[in-house]
């Protein structure tokens, strides 16, 4: 019988969390109080996703102001395909005004229907341009996939990639959402292997909706461990089993990632507080 009761971590680490810019004014100010909610634990940051080709800059930009209004630091995320060397500065420039000086660098999607990926190929050339041109300023997080990104075939090169980012100039790297704690710990071990010794935060998805997850999980190459899909799939429509039984998952995973020795815990939160804070509670930070 699995043993799913939580038990408090003996050590606090940082946490932090995500969130995708709301779409509508109502959904800024219900966002706000998402932020007063987590704030309760002290979080190290929260980031603020960016949309494909900078589709939600504005969005993003708007979303970093209020959180850095309510007294916390903001981590706006910045891809870069499709983008130019002068509209990365313009974009820097703002942050900088704001004061922000956290970014998530990524490579990014090209918006549906366009063709040309602008000055930039990978994250690690923005990473590059922004050490060149602005120095030592920034805090930069780059993006990790323990399970190897969605679009590589080969797992060597997809560390070289990862290398490449990290030798350009990140200070820190976030991982994408993942169940399997054993391909966390196997992806820092490679990484280490090659001379990378910059903080590997894991990135952790609450099961807000099952459903919803899975389709992520498939979308992105993720493994979903055979035993809890299809405990998850037996739950049907019981919303409460589900929300029970995945906050018993996540929380055990947590467990794991911080008693192996993870420097952190980043929460991709889906724009809501309850269930992260009782995994957070669960796990006495």
């Amino acid at each position: 019988m699995t043993d799913t009761t939580s038990r408090p971590v003996s050590k606090r680490v940082p946490i932090s969390f995500e969130f995708f810019p709301p779409n509508t004014p109502v959904g800024s100010e219900k966002l706000k109080t998402v932020v007063q909610d987590l704030a309760v634990v002290d979080p190290e940051f929260f980031s603020v996703t960016y949309g494909a080709g900078g589709s939600t800059r504005e969005k993003t930009l708007s979303t970093v102001r209020d959180i850095a209004a309510l007294g916390h630091e903001a981590a706006p995320h910045l891809s870069c395909v499709g983008s130019t060397r002068a509209n990365i500065a313009e974009i820097l420039a703002t942050y900088r005004a704001q004061g922000i000086r956290r970014l998530v660098a990524l490579r990014g999607d090209l918006p549906s229907g366009t063709a040309t990926a602008g000055e930039f190929r990978y994250a690690s050339e923005l990473i590059a341009f922004i050490r060149e041109t602005q120095g030592s300023d920034w805090h930069i997080e780059v993006a990790a996939y323990p399970e190897y990104h969605p679009q590589q075939r080969y797992a060597k090169r997809d560390l070289q990639f990862f290398a490449d980012k990290v030798r350009a100039g990140a200070n820190s790297a976030i991982t994408q959402f993942f169940f399997n704690p054993d391909a966390y710990f196997h992806f820092v071990d490679e990484v280490r292997a090659m001379g990378i010794t910059v903080p590997i935060v894991p990135g952790i998805m609450p099961i807000h909706n099952y459903a919803r997850i899975a389709q992520f999980a498939a979308r992105d190459g993720i493994e979903i461990p055979r035993w809890a899909a299809l405990k998850m799939e037996g739950f049907l429509d019981d919303a409460a089993s589900i929300r029970a039984f995945g906050l018993d998952i996540v929380t055990r995973l947590c467990e794991r990632l911080i008693e192996g020795g993870a420097p952190g815990i980043h929460f991709y939160t889906l724009n809501q507080s309850a269930l992260t804070l009782e995994v957070c509670k669960r796990l006495g930070v």
